[in-house]
């Protein structure tokens, strides 16, 4: 008697990415999407450090000819965080193009060729599916391969831009009560300037460092309070206890000859309740209705600049539908050529004018506004900009 074995399940797309070599992502995607959507070309575009292009990731030398990340096809799926279809004449067909973003982070497009007819609202779904699977995949890829990094870069980044990097999260991050977006310049040549951020199941924590001095030696110094801070947090003591803690390892290493600025916040999910710390010159202004407002906080001593300085945490409450922006000194302090002060008018201006865009597109354009400004992308003082939209929990 014969015996029939029953045809092994093939795995699925997510699977099979997973199973990938972590330089082979995007030939793994090209083969998949062939076998699925009859997709005839696929290709990868990765944001860029400044979030001024998407740059395709290919073998050698590890990025192919940049498009805009603010217009044509891809750039608006990247803006929009939507898909866009493309009409191709020659050949004829179409070319879809999928944002890529995980956990609130914009990563950048796939783009997808397909046939002429072969598109419809269910295959749009699809490759969006995958294009969120297949960003997860780089993310963890990116511990195990320097590909994906090589082919965010325009030019080489300084070796304290390069530190500068490692140490932040991410460029955003969403869940159910809020929606992160930052944004850093001059993007490859940072030194001092960082934030931070860890969410819970009842709390978000949020900071954002200005770093004294330049170079290799404020990056060396943002380095530490990032560590301390998150050292302390993560031992799960109080947030003006984190900000003593770092405070005492940053005079420790450097004895008062050098300190960081940072603005500490914990959001409760639940309720809206912040508690702060302002230990610096970052600034926190608030958008609620038609209204910004400048968050006043007490004014505390940098981390580092004393030995066991104390420190008192304050409160204040967001509410549904407010938008919250830290900026760091190198925005609110930068001066133009002829001396006139960047300061909180013009930043009024621009918050004003992006009120209604998304918390990534309102960091980028305060780091754009202050470009004009001063006359340069080439700024002498970093500029860290976080954006946060309070949604609350539902029920």
């Amino acid at each position: 008697m014969d015996v029939v074995k029953a045809s092994e399940p093939q795995p699925s797309a997510e699977a099979q990415l997973r199973a990938a070599a972590p330089h082979t992502l995007v030939a793994t995607a090209r083969r998949l999407l062939a076998e699925r959507v009859d997709a005839q070309e696929v290709t990868l575009l990765l944001a860029d450090y400044g979030l001024d292009v998407l740059q395709p990731v290919t073998h050698l030398p590890h990025t192919g000819p940049p498009v805009s990340a603010q217009e044509g096809p891809a750039g608006s799926a990247f803006l929009t965080q939507k898909p866009v279809l493309e009409v191709l004449h020659d050949p004829v067909g179409n070319l879809a193009h999928l944002p890529i973003t995980v956990r609130g982070d914009r990563l950048g497009v796939l783009s997808v060729q397909l046939p002429a007819g072969a598109v419809d609202p269910h295959t749009v779904l699809q490759l969006g599916d995958f294009a969120t699977a297949l960003g997860h995949e780089v993310t963890t890829a990116g511990r195990d391969t320097d590909l994906y990094l090589q082919a965010r870069r325009t030019r080489r980044l300084t070796l304290a831009a390069e530190m500068q990097w490692q140490l932040l999260p991410g460029r955003g991050c969403a869940r159910e009560e809020y929606v992160i977006g930052a944004h850093l310049e001059p993007a490859y040549s940072i030194g001092g300037d960082t934030f931070d951020w860890s969410t819970g199941a009842d709390h978000l924590f949020l900071t954002i460092t200005d770093g004294m001095g330049q170079g290799i030696d404020a990056s060396l110094l943002a380095s530490l309070t990032t560590g301390a801070l998150r050292n302390a947090r993560r031992a799960g003591i109080g947030l003006a206890d984190q900000a003593c803690l770092a405070d005492q390892a940053v005079y420790a290493q450097y004895g008062g000859k050098a300190y960081t600025s940072t603005l500490l916040l914990r959001f409760e999910l639940a309720t809206g309740l912040v508690q702060a710390v302002d230990a610096g010159s970052p600034q926190l202004f608030r958008q609620r209705g038609g209204r910004t407002e400048r968050v006043e906080l007490e004014a505390q001593l940098p981390l580092g600049m004393f030995e066991e300085t104390l420190y008192a945490e304050q409160t204040f409450r967001v509410e549904p539908g407010d938008r919250l922006i830290a900026v760091s000194s190198g925005v609110h302090g930068t001066r133009s050529a002829t001396g006139d002060l960047f300061g909180e008018r013009v930043l009024r201006q621009v918050l004003g004018a992006t009120r209604s865009t998304a918390p990534h597109e309102t960091a980028r354009a305060v780091v754009a506004g202050l470009i004009e400004h001063f006359g340069s992308k080439e700024l002498l003082s970093d500029a860290a900009v976080v954006c946060l939209d309070w949604n609350g929990r539902q029920g």
